[in-house]
């Protein structure tokens, strides 16, 4: 049975999820009228955004090592360090996504199907990994390691996936990027 504080964040979570979801659709479909003129720091923000996530993913890799080692303050200190960089990501993604022109993939052949492989998987996993991300991050902090290891089950490997596979968009994408100087 969930207790009623469960269903509280359960309504959190939720509510969160969706926000976040509405807003990189409707800063993305550029419904909210963008400057005229682009800010030069937003073409640093894909750069910026794949660093976070490769951080991301070396920090998950060793909060994995951490919770193995039964160093559970350890893990618990570098994924709260995972969570606010990817906070950070966030803003910074929506901010990049609402103020600049979207790039299309150039390459061709095989790659092209990779990479639509890779992007299709990485926004469809993002969308999913937030509220498992978010109630991981709830029972861990509650200390409740039940439901923790649970949630975790699911929310680790696809947040793995997810900050790894934003690296390679960025990598397979910066070729067509075009900036100015």
């Amino acid at each position: 049975m969930i207790k009623s504080n469960e269903r509280t964040i359960f309504r959190i979570v939720f509510a969160i999820s969706i926000l976040v979801f509405l807003l990189v659709i409707v800063l993305n479909k550029k419904i909210i009228p963008v400057p005229d003129t682009i800010p030069s720091f937003a073409y640093s923000l894909p750069k910026l955004n794949a660093f976070i996530n490769g951080t991301c993913f070396i920090l998950l890799l060793i909060s994995f090592y951490f919770v193995k080692s039964k160093q559970y303050k350890m893990h618990q200190k570098i994924n709260v360090v995972a969570f606010f960089l990817s906070a950070l990501f966030l803003i910074s993604y929506v901010t990049y996504h609402y103020l600049v022109p979207e790039t299309k993939y150039g390459g061709d052949g095989i790659l092209k199907s990779i990479y639509y492989f890779i992007l299709i998987t990485h926004i469809i996993l993002a969308a999913i990994v937030l509220p498992l991300v978010l109630l991981s991050f709830y029972y861990g902090l509650d200390d409740n390691r039940v439901k923790h290891r649970k949630i975790v089950k699911w929310s680790f490997p696809i947040w793995v996936y997810v900050t790894f596979t934003g690296v390679l968009v960025y990598l397979l994408l910066s070729p067509y990027y075009n900036f100015p100087i």
